[in-house]
């Protein structure tokens, strides 16, 4: 930030989706590698944790019968059921991590963006795209772990992800992870440099609260 400017009380929360294939991961954790001050959402599941796992580092993993409590308890956000397992985000620990001044970026699907949406309106919504249907399905078909009827469905569902983008405040085209790379960059400095984000600090620097409105020249 610029000498004389503070940044807001509160963080940024950048919410990134995409269809499965489009490089999400990958631009995400290069970009988090460059900005240590962008703290990544861990979200909670079910499912058991794999081999090179760490909890609070990965996932939260808790037991399927805690998981159904929370969500009864209004516990979480947004929260979903992938192939038989629980998967969501805690509302607390957004608006704590937030409330500190802490930035954060949140990978999640269409569904949970909408519940995010409704809950933190003031978050950076971030769309990845594939550089089109065709090379996303070349990419799905060299991981080699879908079979025709599971690459259909992926695919059918990709697309209606893909028709959610206009719903988002940026779309950025995966066509090279380093562009991708440097595209997610550009939108994070320049939430940043928001004047709205800033407007406190710079009321404070410049005097403009004690200006009374006045022009100065």
């Amino acid at each position: 930030m610029e000498a004389g400017l503070t940044t807001p009380d509160k963080g940024i929360l950048m919410v990134v989706s995409a269809p499965s294939g489009a490089g999400k991961t990958s631009v995400c954790r290069e970009v988090l590698k460059e900005f240590p001050e962008i703290r990544f959402s861990i979200s909670y599941t079910t499912r058991p944790r794999r081999p090179g796992e760490t909890e609070g580092i990965d996932y939260f993993f808790v037991p399927e019968e805690e998981f159904r409590r929370r969500i009864g308890a209004g516990w979480f956000v947004e929260w979903t059921e992938h192939f038989g397992y629980y998967y969501g985000t805690s509302r607390r620990t957004l608006e704590e991590a937030l409330n500190r001044g802490c930035d954060l970026m949140l990978d999640i699907d269409t569904e949970g963006a909408k519940k995010i949406r409704e809950a933190f309106p003031e978050a950076v919504f971030v769309f990845i795209l594939p550089p089109s249907m065709e090379i996303l399905r070349e990419r799905l078909e060299k991981r080699g772990s879908e079979q025709p009827e599971a690459l259909e469905k992926r695919m059918r569902k990709a697309y209606n992800e893909i028709r959610e983008v206009f719903r988002y405040d940026y779309a950025i085209l995966n066509d090279r992870i380093p562009l991708a790379v440097e595209r997610l960059k550009s939108v994070y400095i320049a939430e940043k440099c928001r004047s709205e984000r800033l407007k406190d600090s710079i009321n404070k620097v410049f005097g403009l609260e004690e200006s009374n409105g006045k022009n100065h020249r």
